[in-house]
């Protein structure tokens, strides 16, 4: 299949005002950091890292040749400037068994080709992260990388080579996530309101995804954690029958089971379509 078919049909787009994902397009962000090796018997299920192997894959590209994706840097996990620090266009989507209906968002996954899949490849070890669904896959597992990310895999001066193979074999291991000098960030998305309240997780360490998330509000009401429910993503939303009372603490629940609690990371004044850094990361 040509190249251009693959920038047309494989991936998956955002419905942001009816917050609902129709897949399209895709884009991936991956962290230009440090990244630790680790295993597992199926690449697909992130429940223990430590025991993940190298599995067998397909990878295609698209988007501009050394782009980071789709047009608008985005993808359906809801990150945006994957062009920028930390992503820097080392990008990737990821068909079923790896986007996880939203799971896999942040999931980091280190990739490499050899000669035997294409004379251009180098061998070399790159890692990227699932931001995007693949919505064609041509294998069990299918990494449809930017053009960035593909000419990564190349010898010296042969990037465009390997691009023009349009889909190469690939070797691919889950991987924890490192993003140097990050916290964890919450985007309060557009469109919430005092009785819904709709964030954004991004630069989570470790699994790098995100199985749950709660709020707790402050005031009166009884400090208790309330489950949000994932909306698209790694978009998770609020749905309240009362006035929600800031500042919030948000606790996470990485895919295999560690914990991590933002205290009073919204403030009492947030606002829409705003970023909140926290003070705390995974180690």
């Amino acid at each position: 299949m040509a190249v251009a078919e693959w920038r047309s049909s494989c991936c998956a787009s955002l419905a942001v005002a009816v917050l609902v994902l129709s897949l399209s397009r895709c884009a991936a962000a991956a962290a230009a950091a440090r990244y630790n090796d680790s295993s597992s018997d199926d690449a697909s299920s992130s429940s223990s890292l430590e025991q993940m192997q190298w599995g067998n894959a397909k990878a295609t590209w698209y988007g501009q040749p050394n782009g980071a994706g789709p047009y608008d840097n985005g993808g359906a996990c809801g990150f945006k400037h994957v062009n920028q620090y930390p992503f820097l266009s080392m990008t990737s989507c990821g068909n079923q068994p790896l986007f996880r209906d939203g799971k896999g968002c942040g999931s980091c996954y280190k990739i490499r080709c050899s000669d035997k899949d294409h004379p251009a490849c180098s061998g070399r070890t790159e890692t990227v992260v699932i931001t995007d669904m693949n919505y064609s896959p041509v294998s069990k597992y299918h990494f449809d990388l930017s053009g960035t990310a593909l000419g990564k895999l190349a010898k010296p001066g042969r990037s465009d080579d390997l691009r023009r193979a349009g889909i190469i074999g690939v070797e691919f291991a889950r991987v924890p996530c490192e993003f140097p000098g990050l916290k964890v960030g919450f985007h309060v998305e557009e469109g919430s309101t005092q009785v819904y309240l709709a964030v954004l997780v991004e630069y989570e360490n470790g699994d790098g995804d995100v199985a749950q998330v709660d709020l707790m509000e402050s005031g009166s009401g009884g400090r208790r954690w309330a489950a949000m429910r994932e909306s698209w993503g790694s978009v998770w939303r609020l749905d309240s029958n009362h006035r929600l009372q800031p500042p919030f603490s948000i606790r996470l629940r990485s895919d295999s089971g560690k914990t991590l609690v933002a205290r009073d990371v919204i403030p009492t004044n947030w606002r829409p379509n705003t970023f909140y850094r926290s003070f705390v990361q995974y180690s």
